[in-house]
Formats: structure tokens, sequence, C-alpha cells
């Protein structure tokens, strides 16, 4: 009882001795902090909680870069103008350096792009074959025997177009008296006006007459009225009586083939029917 009174005024000081100690130690210690803190870093940056300043918030080392995307492949264009660079560059240095090696080198080389060059050719051909609407041949044949039967249907319809032709449109005839390729021309035009039951309509330049087209008239303007170009003779151009439009069909002298082809073309066909 003597000891337990000695020690009551002591108390006081106890309490404020040891409130922030006990202060410390009631806050529960970070379990994160303590476990990556060995030995004394436990202490100091887990109980003390001194911080940055004993280095307790360690760094985090940098993250690995990202590793470089890879490069696209390079396109067919690319790879194609690689090819011919190649071949440039080979070809070059064997006639700037003709040495065994190098013009083996270009020779080789361009023995491969032949190779290439033939399989595409194989290939191409095949698929014609089994795909008919890619081949231009069944539409304009090339062989000898396909392009005479070809003309021959031609020449069938081109015929029996022009027996009709006049009933809608008539020729102008360009000519002069001075134009010795019109000398030429007059007899052939004549022979497939009248084949064809066409109307021609001789026009004088120079106002000289026509042996094969005595009824001609002088040009007084007609020429320029209707949007033929230059003096040229002789000058063939179809008449469309319907839509009163100018159609030139040819320049010089022409065969009657021609002149026949020309007009079945320009009357009869859509452009790029025939190519």
């Amino acid at each position: 009882m003597m000891r337990r009174a000695m020690l009551l005024p002591l108390l006081p000081i106890l309490a404020v001795l040891d409130g922030p100690a006990l202060a410390q130690r009631a806050d529960p210690v970070p379990t994160e902090v303590a476990a990556d803190q060995p030995g004394d870093d436990a202490f100091y940056c887990g109980e003390r909680r001194l911080g940055q300043w004993f280095y307790c918030s360690r760094p985090k080392p940098p993250s690995a870069a990202p590793p470089a995307p890879a490069p696209p492949p390079a396109s067919a264009t690319e790879r194609m103008a690689a090819v011919t660079q190649q071949l440039d560059e080979l070809k070059a240095r064997a006639i700037l350096e003709p040495t065994d090696e190098n013009v083996i080198a270009y020779v080789r080389f361009q023995r491969e792009q032949l190779d290439r060059a033939s399989t595409f050719s194989d290939t191409w051909q095949r698929a014609l074959w089994q795909h008919p609407d890619l081949d231009y041949t069944l539409q304009r044949p090339v062989s000898t025997l396909g392009k005479r039967a070809w003309l021959d249907n031609r020449r069938a319809d081109r015929d029996a177009v022009l027996t009709h032709l006049g009933e809608r449109y008539g020729l102008f005839y360009f000519y002069a008296q001075s134009c010795g390729a019109c000398d030429v021309f007059g007899p052939i035009l004549r022979s497939v006006a009248e084949s064809h039951r066409l109307a021609v309509m001789a026009v004088s330049m120079d106002g000289g007459p026509s042996r094969e087209f005595p009824n001609y008239v002088v040009d007084s303007g007609q020429r320029a009225r209707m949007g033929v170009p230059g003096n040229q003779t002789p000058a063939l151009v179809l008449f469309d009586t319907a839509s009163h439009r100018t159609i030139p069909v040819g320049y010089g002298i022409l065969s009657a083939d021609e002149i026949m082809d020309r007009i079945f073309t320009l009357t009869n066909t859509k452009v790029g029917s025939d190519y």
C-alpha cells in the first residue's frame, strides 16, 4: 500500500511521456511497408514513418519500352519496282565492269524474271480458256479462220444497213478541180453511192466541175456552216436529215470498203464496241 501511494504522484508524468508512444503503438504498422522494408528500414519506415526522407518510398523501376511495331509488308508495286531496280543495277554493273561474275549475275537474274513472265503468260492463257467472259477474241477473233467468219458476218450486216441508209442519210463530197486525189477518189465514191443508192451532193471548193458528179454546186459557205474544218480535199461528210447533224467520214483517198466500213461504224455501232 505504501509503494502504491508513492507511485500515485508519478502517474501524470508517465501519462505525458508515454502518450505519444502509446498512440504510435496503437496505430497498426502498414503491412505493405513493413513487409517491403527489411531490418532497420522496417523500424524507421514502418514504426517511425519517416517516409521519403529515409528513402522509404522507393521509386518503381521504369517499365520496359514496348517493342517497335513490325514494318508493314512491301506492296506488290514496291516489290516490282525493287526487281526492276535490281535488274537495272546488275545490267549497268555488267556493262561498266564486264567481269565474269558481273555478267553471270545479270544473266541469271534476267533469266529468273523471264521465267516469271512466262509463268504469268501461261496462267493468263489458262484463265482465258476457263473464263470466256474475259476472252476478247470471242468478240473479235484473231485466228485466220475465226477472223474470216467474223468479217463475212460483218460485211453482210454492213451491206444490209447501207441498203437502207439513204432513207435517212446523205453524203456531201467536197472536191476541187485542181485536186489530183479527187480524180482518183471520185469514181470510187460514185460506185459506192450507186450500189447502195446513196445521194451525194458534190461541192466544188474552187468552182471547177466534176466528171463523176456533174450536178455539183460551188461552195459559198456551206462547208463552214456544216462545221467541217479546213479546206482539205477530197472530204466526205455524212449528213443526218433527222437530226441535221454532220458526221465527217474521212479525208483523202478512201477505198470502197473503207467508205462503207466507216459509214457503218459511225451510224450503227457504239463507241468502244469494236475494241
